[in-house]
């Protein structure tokens, strides 16, 4: 088999799989909600131990979150209601004491664009406003007339500022007996630990189980490709639920559509964490420890509005009278960053909370790239310097491969005229060329299917790469030198306007799936790389398999333009190291 045909049909692959994402993005019509979501939004999404909805979020038997019909600006809303201040390092916001939600919050870390006086990042907002997003603490008597507070329970706060140092305490009074207090604190990063207390002075006893909610409410923008999963994320029992489910294999699938169709899905867990996820952004209830829960997610439309919410209830407690019950649990609101995650899972026992961020089917391989690349990082000071460092890393480890292909390489490319004269003599009987063709290679020791494996074995390095890049937060708004501001974006500049001399934007051109004409200059670096190392290889006697691999470095050029500008730096570099590398083995056998 001729070496040529491998190389095509691997290439044309990882155009088809760069691709897909592009296609699928663009041209994926918006899901229409099916007959049974549509009952399911008249009705209500489902409750534990009931079939009616809860209006917008809380467990069966607890009050219903009915929720406001008209919004407002988020600051209008705020400032309607009596809260506790949050102010930590890395996050500001407020309690709403209507409800003792936690229902502000602004990331003062990250910023919305690369330009550092944009807005901070929003990531919880109370309800009423644009995008409500907010989460529920509260308790569900087993008998309905048992007083509890709700939504609209207005609690005491204890005074001060929410910090780091110095924890909350709201309070709520039945006026039956049962005495409530929430125990808040918050640490210097994004975790929560909510402590509820109930004492009961009453002469009978109660018994309530503890819930937590949440809560997103209206239209979510999410991503419309497959390579990344955004929406219901959590794990039962050791088991995640993310969107790495492929129906075809038998799993159903977990993001918004199907909790719309769905309407409500229930999970017995003994631990574990669930909540919704962003692209960089995470809210998670995490039960305690070891406790068995009811882990629900549920879609209802009450008043036209959709309302998505996972949930969970632990078991009943008895408090008899003069006795106190307490219960802690935990929530998470921030940015999805990998060592934080990996700390609050070790420190807190929480399983897999790492994998609420999207490494991918290749999570052993893309986490470690990962780590390594933030590792050098560390040394180096730039993302983009650790790509580089990286990519010589993974040179390396590949080198004995690389020099077999190399060698391998060197010798087809000087049997070129020995195989052109086989087709010359043979040409029409393929059966007699194919034989003479491989003692030709058995005679000098040629083996063609050596230059292709270095090329397959990086294809997952290359995708990997590809996933820290598009999801870890880590690269959002990382600087190179020159005009990248940020590696996990594209090449901002174009062809069009000189790059950047001309004082005008080219238009974009929405109705393709890459814009012909932004075309920055380390795609254009790329391809250049690209046809050198073509080049260095031995061409195919067939003109057909020529003109194709003149083609594939445009094609790749206009691909990766819309690509990441830190894996198009690592494929750039990668090109010239392995000119180089090639360019002396191919000199040495006398075949450059």
């Amino acid at each position: 088999m001729d070496q040529r045909n491998l190389f095509i049909a691997i290439a044309i692959s990882i155009a088809i799989l760069i691709g897909f994402q592009y296609v699928a993005e663009r041209f994926q019509p918006p899901p229409q909600p099916t007959e049974q979501a549509k009952t399911g939004a008249e009705s209500g999404a489902s409750a534990p131990g009931a079939n009616k909805a809860p209006s917008g979020g809380v467990p069966a038997g607890a009050p219903s979150v009915a929720g406001e019909a008209k919004t407002a600006p988020r600051a209008q809303v705020l400032a309607r209601s009596p809260r506790v201040a949050i102010d930590t390092p890395r996050l500001k916001g407020s309690i709403n004491l209507i409800g003792g939600r936690i229902d502000d919050l602004t990331l003062t870390a990250y910023r919305e664009t690369v330009d550092p006086k944009s807005p901070e990042i929003v990531l919880l907002a109370p309800d009423g406003s644009e995008h409500p997003y907010f989460l529920q603490f509260g308790w569900v008597a087993a008998d309905p007339d048992v007083k509890v507070p709700g939504p609209d329970a207005r609690w005491t706060s204890s005074g001060g500022t929410l910090t780091p140092g110095h924890p909350t305490d709201l309070t709520w009074d039945s006026g039956t007996g049962l005495k409530f207090t929430r125990h808040i604190a918050l640490d210097s990063d994004y975790m929560f630990t909510i402590t509820d207390r109930v004492t009961n002075s009453g002469s009978a006893a109660v018994k309530l189980s503890p819930y937590v909610v949440d809560v997103r409410k209206g239209g979510i923008e999410v991503s419309r490709t497959y390579l990344l999963h955004e929406g219901p994320i959590g794990v039962t029992d050791g088991r995640l639920h993310d969107g790495s489910c492929v129906p075809l294999l038998g799993c159903d699938p977990f993001n918004y559509d199907e909790m719309k169709k769905n309407a409500h899905e229930r999970f017995a867990t003994t631990g574990g964490w669930f909540g919704f996820t962003d692209k960089y952004w995470l809210t998670a209830l995490v039960p305690p420890r070891g406790a068995q829960v009811t882990a629900e997610l549920q879609y209802g439309k009450p008043g036209d509005v959709d309302v998505y919410q996972a949930d969970y209830i632990g078991a009943a407690q008895e408090v008899a009278p003069g006795a106190t019950v307490t219960e802690e649990s935990r929530a998470f609101a921030g940015a999805k960053e990998v060592a934080l995650l990996d700390r609050y899972e070790t420190q807190y026992r929480i399983q897999n909370f790492d994998r609420a961020i999207d490494f991918g089917w290749f999570y052993w391989i893309t986490k470690p790239i990962f780590l390594t690349l933030d590792f050098f990082y560390k040394l180096l000071g730039n993302f983009g310097l650790a790509i580089l460092l990286l990519t010589v890393i993974i040179k390396l480890v590949f080198f004995p491969l690389a020099n077999k292909s190399y060698r391998a390489m060197s010798k087809m490319k000087k049997l070129q005229p020995e195989m052109q004269k086989l087709r010359e003599k043979f040409g029409d009987d393929k059966e007699k060329l194919n034989k003479e063709t491989m003692a030709l290679y058995k005679r000098v020791g040629a083996n063609p299917m050596a230059g292709c494996l270095p090329i397959v074995i990086q294809i997952p390095v290359f995708f990997s790469l590809y996933k820290v890049l598009y999801v870890t937060i880590e690269m959002r708004h990382a600087p190179f030198y020159g005009w990248i501001h940020d590696l996990s974006a594209p090449d901002p500049t174009t062809f069009v306007n000189l790059f950047g001399l001309l004082p005008f934007a080219p238009p974009h051109i929405a109705f393709l799936p890459v814009s012909l004409l932004h075309i920055g200059v380390w795609p254009l670096i790329m391809g250049l790389t690209m046809f050198l190392q073509q080049k260095l290889n031995p061409q195919p006697p067939d003109p057909v398999q020529a003109k194709m691999f003149m083609i594939l470095p445009v094609v790749f050029t206009f691909m990766l333009a819309q690509f990441a500008a830190g894996l198009v730096i690592y494929w750039s570099w990668n090109n010239l190291l392995s000119i180089a590398q090639q360019w002396v083995i191919m000199r040495r056998a006398g075949a450059a």
